[in-house]
């Protein structure tokens, strides 16, 4: 079963960025329609940004003009450009989209 592997988590302080990728199990899988999404222990997952099939994106309120979505051009890998971290943005990021299974996510921690 083809599933979602993301990558590019770690330790970082308030202010700094990350990057991170989501790419498909298959690497001849193309990600049309994926959206990234976040989640802390006890709470529900979040749907930080979006991105569709046309190119169009969507982002949380709480993301807005500090993260960015994109897509490579042959369209195996998503990724999520974040910038001006807050240390409520940390969390387990992870990708979902249609016809593709959870992967294991990867951590972001934002911390002094």
């Amino acid at each position: 079963q083809v599933q979602f592997v993301e990558s590019g988590g770690g330790l970082v302080q308030p202010g700094g960025s990350l990057r991170l990728s989501c790419a498909a199990s298959n690497t001849g899988y193309r990600l049309h329609m994926v959206g990234w999404y976040r989640q802390v222990p006890g709470k529900q997952g979040e749907l930080v940004a979006e991105i569709f099939s046309g190119g169009r994106t969507n982002y949380a309120n709480s993301v807005k003009g500090r993260f960015t979505i994109s897509r490579d051009k042959d369209a195996s890998t998503v990724f999520l450009e974040m910038n001006n971290l807050k240390p409520e943005d940390t969390a387990l990021y992870y990708c979902a989209g249609p016809g593709l299974s959870k992967g294991q996510g990867t951590q972001v921690t934002i911390s002094s």
